[in-house]
């Protein structure tokens, strides 16, 4: 089976390989001593301190692993300053028909995606139709709830 490639920009990258260290040393020695702490007070059975603890143990393993994988399987993007198509890296300005509106979104890789900073995975929906598209392309998103249209009115 083929290893699953993950794009990233250098410096998602770098955010990343930061991010790993932080929690395989910092928040897994903190998360230790919570444990041991939690075992000094007593029965474990009906000790909540101690299953918080285990759990958040359980958690921070599990993205250690996700992180480790998409590090050792990820392809840097070169920065690219071309903004004759979208690529991964390009701020997009589009205009949604039906929300009436425009909205600006960057592309990026699945590891870098943030909704909140309107940093959108080239995996998504509405980053898989923008990729490779030019201004003034209209192209439709197939989102779960329905298909609807976007114009490309800017590439950055």
């Amino acid at each position: 089976m083929a290893e699953q490639k993950f794009y990233m920009t250098q410096k998602g990258y770098d955010d990343a390989v930061e991010r790993l260290k932080y929690l395989q040393t910092i928040k897994r020695e903190e998360i230790v001593e919570r444990i041991a702490e939690a075992r000094g007070h007593g029965d474990l059975s009906e000790n909540a301190e101690y299953d918080a603890a285990r759990n958040e143990q359980a958690s921070n393993e599990g993205e250690i692993v996700e992180l480790d994988y998409k590090i050792k399987n990820a392809v840097i993007i070169e920065e690219n300053a071309d903004t004759s198509f979208v690529h991964i890296g390009s701020k997009v300005t589009v205009y949604d028909f039906d929300l009436d509106e425009s909205e600006v979104y960057e592309i990026t890789g699945s590891t870098e995606s943030n909704v909140m900073e309107n940093k959108i995975s080239n995996e998504s929906p509405v980053g898989a139709a923008l990729l490779k598209h030019k201004v003034g392309d209209v192209v439709s998103v197939n989102a779960p709830d329905g298909a609807y249209k976007l114009r490309i009115d800017e590439i950055a």
